[in-house]
């Protein structure tokens, strides 16, 4: 059965004519969606030690607006503003700045980021964005990775069971509205695109 691939959401709000056009389109999201992955990971309610964020959901709406070219190239952008030092993640710069934050409680967290991008591009280049049922589905899994592999970096450094009491449990009711939330997104948004 062949796979038939969807233009992300992003090519239908801006197309583009040719490959100058293209390559600066790419350039000026991928700098919006890190300046927007910044702006969520401040947006915060304060838990320890990984405070909660609105960074998920932008995560995974970026990453399915963007599909998983885009998506990644924003999401390794992001990363590298927060190694080189730039105040970017939650709790920067009061827990640390670069690589130490970065390999610190949050790191497991980070490489979910990366994981559940690549997924959820990947899904909504095959159509999932557009299905309301699809994308619920979709933005559970990615919710899932990043909390799973967040979850398994924690159990290294304290135990699962204190991983899982510190680092997953006080999530859950936010990650279930996050989901909701991110899943209702790009559905609405191919309603109102193909209305024009």
């Amino acid at each position: 059965m062949r796979t038939i691939f969807h233009p992300p959401l992003i090519a239908a709000l801006w197309p583009t004519e040719n490959r100058v056009a293209e390559a600066m389109r790419v350039v000026a999201l991928a700098v919006l969606g890190s300046a927007l992955l910044w702006a969520s990971a401040k947006a915060q309610v304060p838990f320890w030690p990984v405070p909660m964020t609105m960074q998920t959901y932008v995560v995974l709406v970026l990453a399915a607006a963007y599909g998983p070219r885009l998506g990644l190239a924003t999401l390794l952008l992001y990363l590298a503003e927060g190694a080189v030092g730039l105040p970017v993640f939650a709790g920067t710069p009061e827990r640390g700045l670069g690589l130490a934050y970065m390999t610190g409680p949050t790191a497991g967290y980070l490489a979910g980021f990366v994981v559940a991008t690549a997924v959820i591009g990947t899904l909504a280049e095959r159509g999932w964005d557009r299905s309301l049922p699809r994308m619920i589905a979709a933005m559970t899994l990615g919710h899932g990775l990043i909390l799973a592999i967040g979850w398994a970096w924690l159990a290294g450094l304290m135990g699962a069971e204190a991983a899982y009491a510190a680092g997953v449990a006080p999530f859950w009711a936010a990650t279930v509205l996050k989901t909701a939330l991110a899943g209702a997104t790009l559905p609405a948004a191919w309603r109102l695109v193909r209305q024009d």
